[in-house]
């Protein structure tokens, strides 16, 4: 090579060594830019707060959690899994909602937080991925995040999400009362939707809960508890698969200790839309039962009994007179439905033995995906295990890992099935181990129209 070169190619080398000086930041600067471990607090223009939590060796990825209903607190990872997400690297964020709204908060829930995720971005800095994150109400919540987050999440994890809905909710929860009101006790007026006041829903519960006590004591109150427990879509029927390791539960068990919270969460769902939003005007019971996976073992208990079941159904259908508010039901549409499309990949993942969030919200949610296009973007889960959101934190991990695996390939694959997540959460040698299990849960019952946007 000439003088000449190796002159030209040295001045070159060192003009780019002097551009480089000037952008490539100081180790002061790169420290800097680097958001400090801990936990970090703030407010939104409703007064709702949020929290978060960077862990020190932090990976890049923050997780929006949407909390489920009973509270109006921040939280920002799904119950007992918070240092376990930390350990794994993971950022967490998660809002309360609006403090002065109903305890159902799909009025502000979704817009709350994509202000709360605004925030940490101001507060601690821009994430190199978002997934949010959703449990039981804050499933609902979750989807609908997923549905309108293009640009702002990446991916999404529900865990016990109740991805039926709040229409659907609202409604069989009303055909499982009323079946309980008419048939056991039909010479009382029990007021089931339409609620004025919180006295209104705990004075019906308690009603209700003294008939489903007196009926247990009696084969002809039992057969009508298992009518009851049907349109409920509870769990622990003779022909459900029973969990490893948990006590069998008769779905009639559920009753006495879920009416109370099942009113409640109704009388919040019509304050979050200014009316009644169920209805069972018009509706054929006899239909109803045939679309539940237990109706050969409700008839099977109603011959035990001896009791006529077409009579008691055409008793419901003559008798179901209950109308929704035409305008709280359009506002519960736009607020509190789902299954209208996804926008990034989601995997559900759901307890098979859920009292308070059935199994089958899966199903439907699936069906309107579907409908929506969109199939190729959901992926669904089952644990063997009995109770609301009840996870282990490897099998919380595992989902979330799962997730970012999805978004940094751009697929699937085989990291969703009921083996690799299994594998997955076995790899974390956490405390409470896992079970993933495969399951293909029956209809939702109770549904009455497919969901408009």
């Amino acid at each position: 090579m000439r003088t000449a070169d190796i002159s030209r190619q040295g001045l070159v080398l060192a003009a780019t060594a002097l551009v480089l000086a000037a952008t490539l930041p100081t180790a002061a600067e790169a420290a800097a830019s680097t958001p400090p471990s801990g936990h970090y607090t703030g407010s939104l223009s409703d007064g709702a707060t949020w929290i978060a939590d960077v862990p020190e060796q932090w990976n890049g990825t923050v997780l929006l959690y949407s909390h489920g209903f009973g509270h109006l607190e921040p939280r920002d990872a799904p119950n007992g899994s918070n240092q376990a997400l930390l350990d794994a690297g993971y950022a967490l964020v998660g809002s309360s909602y609006n403090p002065n709204g109903p305890l159902w908060a799909l009025n502000d829930a979704e817009r709350d937080q994509f202000a709360t995720l605004t925030a940490f971005r101001s507060t601690i800095g821009r994430a190199e991925r978002v997934i949010s994150v959703g449990q039981s109400m804050g499933g609902l919540i979750n989807s609908q995040i997923a549905r309108d987050g293009a640009g702002r999440i990446d991916g999404s994890l529900n865990v016990c999400g109740l991805v039926g809905g709040g229409i659907d909710v609202a409604n069989y929860q009303l055909d499982g009362q009323y079946t309980i009101a008419t048939l056991l006790d039909p010479d009382h007026d029990h007021h089931l939707a339409g609620f004025t006041s919180l006295t209104q829903p705990a004075q019906v519960a308690a009603q209700l809960t003294d008939v489903v006590t007196a009926a247990q004591k009696t084969p002809e109150g039992r057969a009508r508890l298992t009518l009851a427990a049907a349109y409920l879509n509870l769990p622990g029927w003779p022909d459900d698969k029973t969990p490893s390791g948990t006590p069998g539960t008769a779905p009639t068990d559920y009753l006495p200790s879920l009416l109370s919270f099942f009113t409640g969460a109704r009388y919040s769902i019509e304050q979050s839309a200014g009316g009644n939003v169920s209805w069972n005007a018009g509706v054929d019971y006899t239909a109803l039962l045939k679309k539940s996976a237990h109706a050969d073992e409700v008839r099977k208990t109603y011959r035990a009994a001896g009791l006529d079941l077409h009579k008691d159904l055409a008793t419901l259908t003559r008798n179901a007179h209950i109308t929704a508010d035409p305008q709280a039901l359009a506002h519960a549409r736009r607020t509190s439905t789902t299954g209208q499309g996804l926008a990034v990949p989601l995997l559900d993942i759901h307890n098979n033995v859920d009292e308070i969030v059935p199994a089958e919200h899966e199903t439907a949610f699936r069906t309107r995906i579907k409908a929506a296009g969109d199939s190729a973007l959901l992926r669904q889960a089952y644990v063997d295990r009995a109770g609301h959101c009840n996870f282990t934190p490897a099998e919380i991990v595992a989902g979330v890992n799962t997730v970012n695996e999805r978004v940094t390939t751009g697929r699937w694959g085989a990291t969703a099935t009921t083996a690799a997540l299994q594998a997955s959460a076995e790899a974390l040698h956490l405390d409470g181990g896992a079970a993933f299990v495969d399951d293909k849960p029956g209809q939702l019952v109770g549904v009455r129209e497919g969901i408009t946007r």
